[in-house]
């Protein structure tokens, strides 16, 4: 009985922490659910693995280029 209690308490903190955040997003001055930032830990990680293993670094300008003309695509 006493982890029901546990959980209806974390449930009554992280609820509105919740309806916030979707808020915030809905205005723009966060990423939360919907919304991804461009950059992530994984491209920071290939950035470095392509320093220590060359073979990796068509990997990493592959993605540029194709993002270089996602932008592209998205100005016209």
């Amino acid at each position: 009985m006493r982890l029901l209690g546990w959980v209806a308490v974390a449930i009554a903190l992280l609820y509105p922490l919740h309806l916030l955040a979707t808020w915030a997003e809905k205005r723009g001055w966060i990423y939360y659910r919907k919304k991804r930032g461009s950059v992530t830990v994984g491209s920071a990680f290939l950035e470095i693995q392509s320093l220590m293993e060359p073979s990796k670094r068509h990997v990493l300008e592959q993605r540029r280029r194709d993002d270089f003309d996602d932008q592209e695509s998205g100005d016209k």
